[in-house]
């Protein structure tokens, strides 16, 4: 009972230490992830807390369970509108950009190493994949919103590559310790059932999983649990049975994220919470693997080699996989750089460690670094990037809450509190009148000013610290946002800022805006209007922030009604 005690109170005084530290991260703009990792390595034995840990099995299997949390909470967040414009170019780097990125690297490992070439290739397949844990800490917590395209193809890309990356490594593996030989079928039939059986099962355990929560009437608390254990169990019996389970937990997560559940918003709570101890705890644990000293001989050629990753072979791969399907050369460079490595390549370092493979305690310390160097340089520079790829678009402000509705056969209805701030729009406002409530997506219910309670149409002008209660639609989210919780000055100029002083509705004739702006467009497009203008120049689904340009004219895409562009900004070239 002393030593579980001993353990209990370091390991929960490292993580309240990792967390409370976050607060300073947050100014510095660095990511959280690399405060759970650098704690864990001061409480290493080469740090003051002369923690002497070696177990790589234990590693490797918290890391596993760590990820299945990760993805699965990833999952249920992830909008399946989103494949829409995001499935073929995500696909492309989970497969292909992985193999690409993965050679690349293995051929500079051999020539600035000098490695063989299958300890080479095998250290280029460890890192060859981006990390779903670093990637959805940096896009969804990092401060910046970026168009749906750019944001959807990493946040999936990051989802589904992990299969490919453990494919090659275990490949690599079988060849070097004489399990088998190259075979040209064999690895394809791997390859086929890594990602069939997980996508497979994925798809039909989250729908089940899915079809259950809605049969059974449970408290609310338990509904995040019957998640959480039916997801585990979906990512056990699928890697039991040869497929991929880190893919099939994130596909079920998916499924289950946008089908009717009950209590989705508590859920998605409790799931992010628990990804964030899964974070926590895994980075804490394999920040305890890694020896600084052991570092420090190797460092410069390490870094030598992150620099390659990041700025070579991640971006070649990038282009290879983006340009053929039309992404801008500004959203392919900022695909490139969020190609972060985090805790995927160092559980991943620790199989040729399991499997007795020569030098493998070398490869599992460039990978260490190679993560290091990512989450320092790539994440903490996020947000920067972000701006100067111009990729980033107007974010909302959130509910203070939301709570969603048991509703038969629909899950788009909730329950949103917001606080009105002094010079929104929507102060002095009646809360039966805003412009948001005329198509029915959103319905006021209370006005709670101090300790009175009022109807909204009982209710005076609403008042700035007035707390308002709403019935209200996905889809009326950011609008409610604004007209409630934002400056409307602050918001009105920063609009202007990114999208133009002028707001055009799609359907405005082309030929008539093209003679009053002087901007040259094909006699085929005369009788075009600007929303099939914008989307006959961009060869592909349009999300909001698209822009097309015509000399001194750019017009951006703001806002659109399901694949409908439906209002456009002009911005003229000061």
């Amino acid at each position: 009972m002393g030593q579980l005690n001993y353990w209990l109170l370091l390991g929960s005084f490292l993580l309240l230490l990792a967390t409370l530290s976050s607060t300073i991260t947050a100014r510095l703009g660095l990511p959280l992830l690399l405060v759970f990792l650098g704690v864990g390595m001061l409480a290493g034995d080469s740090g003051p807390g002369q923690i002497n840990f070696s177990n790589y099995p234990l590693a490797f299997g918290v890391g596993n369970v760590a990820l299945a949390v990760i993805l699965l909470a990833g999952g249920l967040q992830t909008r399946i509108d989103s494949f829409r414009v995001a499935l073929k170019p995500a696909l492309s780097l989970a497969t292909v950009g992985v193999v690409v990125s993965a050679g690349l690297a293995g051929a500079f490992a051999a020539w600035l190493l000098g490695l063989p070439w299958l300890h080479a290739m095998l250290l280029g397949a460890i890192v060859g994949s981006t990390d779903a844990a670093a990637v959805f800490a940096q896009l969804r917590y990092g401060g910046v919103r970026l168009n749906e395209r750019v944001g959807a193809t990493l946040e999936i890309e990051s989802g589904a590559n992990d299969p490919m990356a453990i494919f090659l490594v275990i490949t690599l593996l079988s060849i070097m310790t004489g399990e088998s030989q190259p075979d040209v079928l064999s690895m394809l039939g791997e390859f086929v059932r890594q990602f069939g059986f997980g996508a497979a099962g994925g798809l039909a355990g989250g729908w089940l999983l899915s079809r259950a929560a809605a049969r059974f009437t449970l408290a609310e608390s338990l509904y995040p649990l019957l998640v959480l254990g039916g997801g585990l169990m979906i990512f056990a019996a699928v890697n039991s049975a040869g497929g991929s389970g880190f893919l099939a937990i994130y596909l079920a997560g998916l499924v289950i994220g946008n089908r009717p559940l009950p209590a989705s918003e508590s859920v998605r709570g409790m799931m992010d919470g628990l990804a964030w101890l899964a974070q926590a705890g895994m980075f804490l644990l394999l920040g305890l693997l890694v020896t600084p000293s052991r570092l420090l001989p190797e460092i410069g050629p390490s870094l030598a080699f992150a620099a390659f990753l990041m700025f070579i072979a991640r971006p070649i791969a990038v282009a290879l996989c983006l340009v053929p399907l039309k992404f801008s050369r500004r959203e392919i460079v900022f695909v490139s750089w969020v190609g972060l490595r985090g805790a995927v390549p160092i559980v991943l370092a620790t199989f040729p460690i399991m499997a007795g493979v020569s030098g493998a305690v070398a490869l599992f310390d460039i990978a260490f670094a190679v993560v290091l160097a990512s989450l320092l340089i790539q994440g903490t520079l996020v947000p920067w990037m972000a701006k100067r790829c111009k990729v980033e678009v107007p974010d909302y402000p959130e509910p203070l809450a939301r709570h969603g509705l048991r509703q038969p056969g629909r899950a788009d209805w909730q329950i949103v509190q917001y606080r009105v701030v002094a010079d929104a729009p929507g102060e002095h406002s009646m809360a039966h009148t805003a412009p948001h409530l005329e198509h029915g997506r959103a319905k006021p219910l209370a006005v709670l000013r101090g300790i009175r309670l009022a109807l909204p149409r009982q209710a005076e002008r609403l008042r700035a610290g007035d707390l308002i209660v709403l019935a209200s639609t996905e889809e009326a989210l950011p609008e409610l946002g604004r007209w409630y919780g934002e400056a409307q000055n602050a918001r009105m100029a920063y609009e202007r800022s990114f999208f133009g002083d002028f707001v055009l509705d799609g359907d405005a004739p082309l030929t008539a805006l093209a003679e009053l702006y002087d901007f040259p467009i094909a006699d085929s497009e005369t009788e075009f209007d600007v929303a099939t203008l914008i989307r006959s120049r961009l060869h592909r689904p349009a999300v909001v922030g698209d822009q097309i340009a015509f000399g001194h004219v750019t017009l951006i895409v703001r806002e659109l009604e399901r694949d409908r562009i439906t209002r456009v900004g002009l911005k003229l070239d000061r």
